[in-house]
């Protein structure tokens, strides 16, 4: 037998058809649908007089269109209030289970999926989001698509693709205190830029992966797609089969143990090749933060911002004085120290336990800076329930924080919260692009303890300060 790469064990064993032009047809196991990609599709099928194939393999959530503050409800953010409407009434037709507002279960789709354990080893799960690589972590095959494919995976439980070259990322050493895996895929974004992994199937490997805790890993495989991954996986170990034992859609008993048979098989083979491969250092890896508009314009804490002129080509150039001209800096300029008028915690890529937890372990006995707003979106109702369970809220409402219900929230501005224009964001969200969190808005990328800190400081700080 042909030794393969986990990648291509997995698509593999899924291809229902191999056309002439070199695409298959990938059967789908899992489809994730939210409120705003899923309502032309659902209407297109309609039309078309079709439905949805396969339902019982489809679960839906109402996350992007939708009010975060506290005691909302779906007409809070009158904008989304149709979507949230279409989405239920498809879903209901169709025999879709959603997790609609006030669910236990509610989140951001990218969240429930993992913590219900709808998304399992092994499988192919598809939705209409780019950031559905986060699902990768469990060793699963995300794929993120476009309107006509959700429709497509409605009506055929397929999906017709090109099969994508695979790239390795190990990741060897030990990560530094204070340092995390958003640092660590912000740290390798400064080395590839925003397309050196241009439509691969990346999979993180190495020791430093394997010693992260499983919400960091969803935070690795999350921002994959920020520097060009198709799909973002690591090979399940010891520690995915801990954290989805037990979880609400989970195998128990005998299929639990057959299941584990199997997914013990999930990896790369040692003679397995990639079509590209990549060594990183942990230890050399600092708390990072974001300087520009892409999420690969990025420097350690320590550093400074770049100036323009040092990048090779004038196309580079004028793109890098374009996003400083953007963000109201000026080449040299230290991060440390920069002020800022916002703090997000939240989102798909850094809203759950762990993440909250880092961040109130910074919060606690202090309060925010003086004019800085500083909101905490859990990444769903059972997070947020579990982080007051500990206190975390308390921690945050103390110190100054809003502590909002589960959604999208600042990361897209959507549901009504956006960043002023011209005010300065400390994020903990996936994307720094021109417009993302409001009109004008300038967003920095960085970890749940360093916005944290920077909320606290009122300008943006290395955490290791505030470790006390």
């Amino acid at each position: 037998m042909t030794a393969g790469t986990l990648f291509d064990k997995i698509w593999d064993s899924h291809v229902v058809r191999h056309f002439e032009n070199g695409r298959d047809m990938i059967h789908v196991d899992r489809h994730l649908l939210h409120d705003i990609t899923s309502v032309d599709a659902f209407n297109s099928l309609k039309a078309a007089g079709r439905h949805p194939r396969n339902p019982e393999l489809a679960i839906a959530t109402a996350d992007h269109m939708v009010a975060t503050l506290p005691g909302r409800n779906e007409s809070s953010f009158l904008p989304g209030r149709e979507f949230v409407q279409a989405l239920r009434r498809n879903s209901a037709r169709a025999g879709i289970r959603m997790f609609d507002l006030g669910d236990p279960h509610h989140g951001i789709t990218h969240v429930i999926s993992h913590e219900l354990a709808v998304v399992l080893p092994g499988l192919t799960v598809a939705c209409g989001d780019s950031h559905t690589c986060t699902l990768g972590a469990l060793g699963a095959l995300p794929l993120g698509i476009g309107t006509s494919d959700v429709e497509h995976a409605l009506a055929t439980q397929t999906l017709v693709l090109q099969k994508p070259p695979a790239m390795r990322i190990r990741i060897e050493g030990i990560l530094p205190e204070f340092t995390t895996g958003k640092d660590m895929v912000l740290h390798i974004l400064g080395i590839l830029g925003a397309d050196g992994g241009n439509g691969h199937a990346v999979e993180f490997a190495g020791d430093a992966v394997l010693a992260l805790p499983m919400e960091q890993r969803f935070t690795l495989c999350n921002m994959a797609v920020e520097f060009g991954a198709r799909i973002g996986l690591i090979a399940p170990d010891e520690t995915v089969f801990e954290y989805l034992k037990g979880r609400p859609f989970a195998p128990d008993g005998k299929v639990w143990t057959s299941a584990l048979k199997v997914w013990r098989r999930l990896y790369s083979d040692p003679e397995a090749t990639f079509d590209k491969e990549m060594i990183v250092d942990a230890a050399a890896i600092e708390p990072i933060v974001t300087w520009g508009t892409s999420p690969e314009d990025v420097a350690p804490i320590s550093g400074r911002v770049p100036d323009p002129a040092t990048y090779v080509s004038p196309e580079g150039q004028q793109a890098k004085q374009t996003a400083l001209d953007y963000m109201g800096l000026t080449p040299g300029t230290p991060l440390e120290g920069l002020p800022i008028d916002t703090v997000f915690i939240g989102s798909c890529t850094n809203g759950r336990l762990g993440d909250l937890r880092a961040a109130a372990s910074i919060a606690q006995g202090k309060s925010i800076a003086e004019g800085v707003r500083a909101i905490v979106v859990a990444g769903s109702a059972s997070i947020k329930r579990a982080a007051e369970a500990e206190g975390l809220d308390e921690i945050f409402k103390t110190a100054g924080f809003e502590w909002h219900e589960t959604g999208c929230s600042l990361c897209c501005a959507v549901g009504g919260d956006v960043v002023p224009e011209a005010k300065r964001c400390a994020s903990t969200s996936n994307r720094n692009f021109e417009g993302r969190q409001g009109v004008g808005a300038r967003t920095h990328l960085m970890s749940p303890a360093m916005a944290a800190a920077a909320a606290v400081a009122g300008v943006i700080t290395d955490p290791r300060r505030l470790r006390e």
